[in-house]
This record gives structure tokens, C-alpha cells and sequence, in this order.
């Protein structure tokens, strides 16, 4: 491995690097995203019951708020449900912009990586061509082994970078597409608890 990295030369520098930083964000994510984390099924369950026997208060508002992001985004609709429908709504979708941030984190330091990495091995391939014909220019094509040192630079690079961003675009779809479905059922229960609070649907806990 250390040879293949000194192969492909100083570009191989960026590459590694970029390569250390799409793992760190692809575990990070596949940690963060976890529906279970971010919209658990325990978290609607709870509040349904307080809302059917009337136990809701400022306490367990605030607990809500702090268990997943799903429950920040109800209990801030819950905060100004006294203010009206338009108002809860509203507060919902501050709330909802704000956690959509956070779980869109790193997604596009992942998407520059899945893109620049190919650009990188290409670089990496334009200067190991440079190199093969600056020996070819000075010495002929008689030194097969600084032919060979520049060949292999530009294909190890391009090898490199390949490897790096093919991984990294995938993870990248998978996780903007793992987001999306999140957000839907977030919006899902937003929409369901607006209309159970102002009256126009009743508490069905068995399907929450």
C-alpha cells in the first residue's frame, strides 16, 4: 500500500486525505441518520397518551423537545398551539427548517469530495504524462524504468481517485435520499398533531 501511495506522488497527498474525511463523514452520518434516532416511534407514542389524558405540561414539553429531532419539531408547533393554527404552523416549520439543517450536516463536504477526487486523479494523470514525456524528450524512449515511474503515477492517481469519489457519490444519494424520507414522515406527524390539536382529528395512539 505504501508503495502504491508513493507510486501516485505528491497528488496522492489530497486524495488520502479526502479519502479520511468521506469515511469520517459516512460513519458520522450513518449514525446520525438513524430513524430511530432522529424520528422514533417511542416519541409520538408518549405524546399521544399525554395528550388524550390531559397530562401535557411546560415539563414534559421541554422532554419532548430534548428526545429526537422529531420531537423538537412538535413540541415547538405545541408551544404556540394557543396562538392559532397559522401560528403552530409556522412555528413548526421554523423548527423543521432548523432540524433539516442538521441533518443535511457534512452532506455537501461529502458531495465536493465525490466530485473533486476524480479531478484530483486526472491531475494526478496530466502530470505523470508530463513526466513520460519529459524522459522521452531528454533521454529517448530507451529508459523503460523513468518511463515506467511516470505511467504509474498517472494511473495509480486516476486509480486513487476513482476509488475515492465512487463510494463517497453513493453514500452521498443514499443519504440525501434517507433525509427526504425523514423529513416526509416528520411533516406527516407535524400535519397529523396541528389537526388533533385544533380539533379535526381525533387521537388514534394505536397508529401513531
Amino acid at each position: 500500500m505504501l508503495e502504491l501511495l508513493q507510486a501516485g506522488g505528491i497528488i496522492m497527498v489530497p486524495i488520502v486525505a479526502c479519502s479520511i474525511l468521506a469515511l469520517a463523514i459516512i460513519f458520522e452520518r450513518f449514525w446520525s441518520l438513524r430513524p430511530s434516532r432522529v424520528a422514533p416511534a417511542s416519541t409520538t407514542d408518549e405524546l399521544w397518551r399525554w395528550i388524550k389524558k390531559k397530562e401535557l405540561n411546560g415539563r414534559k414539553l421541554r422532554a419532548l423537545q430534548s428526545a429526537s429531532p422529531l420531537g423538537r419539531v412538535l413540541a415547538g408547533g405545541l408551544m404556540n398551539a394557543k396562538h392559532g393554527r397559522d401560528i403552530m404552523k409556522e412555528s413548526i416549520e421554523h423548527e423543521a427548517s432548523q432540524v433539516i439543517h442538521d441533518l443535511e450536516r457534512f452532506l455537501n463536504p461529502l458531495g465536493t469530495i465525490a466530485t473533486i477526487t476524480p479531478l484530483l486523479g486526472l491531475l494526478g494523470t496530466v502530470i505523470g504524462m508530463i513526466k513520460v514525456f519529459a524522459e522521452i524528450q531528454l533521454g529517448g524512449v530507451g529508459n523503460a524504468e523513468n518511463l515506467a515511474g511516470g505511467i504509474s503515477e498517472a494511473l495509480v492517481t486516476t486509480a486513487a481517485g476513482l476509488s475515492v469519489a465512487i463510494p463517497a457519490l453513493i453514500c452521498h444519494r443514499y443519504f440525501i435520499r434517507r433525509v427526504d424520507e425523514l423529513v416526509v414522515g416528520m411533516e406527516q406527524e407535524a400535519i397529523r398533531l396541528v389537526e388533533v390539536v385544533h380539533g379535526d382529528r381525533d387521537i388514534d395512539i394505536e397508529g401513531a
